[in-house]
């Protein structure tokens, strides 16, 4: 990867309307921009969404992206969170299939460590879910593959809000 390219988050308020999210999108893949995640959700103004966009690239394109989404009237508003405190977590959920108990006694243990939660199980098989960073879930995604012969992984995007203290993400 080009030493200029990096992972870059974008939060947008934008108008909550039939096909925004499908404009936005389409922004991206017209311009054969790479969105890593995207997340979306109605604020506290039921009127207005608010996306958290993930994505590589280097400062110039990154600029130009900006550039384009404040363009859009559709956008309210476009906050830059790639260099800034950050509060963000993703979930994940990860289904582990065919487990003996031994297997079961090892899921457990991954999900205490990871301070995730066993939401549910079965005979043979057990679901944790993770709201933890996404480098995190990335780790945890890993070990399990390599602990369990078939897993299951879902993932649902980051979302992040402006920490209040300097803590970062």
């Amino acid at each position: 990867m080009d030493n200029n390219m990096k992972k870059r988050w974008i939060s947008l308020y934008v108008e909550n309307q039939v096909g925004v999210l499908s404009k936005i999108s389409g922004l991206f893949s017209a311009k054969s921009y790479n969105l890593d995640s995207l997340t979306v959700g109605t604020t506290e103004d039921p009127t207005v969404s608010r996306m958290t966009i993930a994505t590589v690239s280097d400062d110039e394109t990154f600029e130009q992206i900006k550039k384009q989404l404040n363009r859009m009237i559709e956008v309210i508003k476009v906050i830059d969170f790639t260099d800034i405190f950050v509060r963000m977590k993703e979930i994940l959920y990860i289904k582990v299939f065919n487990c003996s108990a031994a297997d079961k006694v090892e899921v457990f243990q991954i999900a205490e460590t990871f301070k995730a939660k066993v939401i549910d199980y079965g005979r043979d098989s057990v679901l944790v879910e993770f709201v933890q960073t996404a480098t995190k879930n990335d780790a945890v995604v890993k070990l399990m593959k390599e602990e369990f012969r078939t897993i299951e992984v879902v993932r649902g995007g980051s979302v992040g809000i402006e920490s209040i203290s300097m803590m970062e993400r």
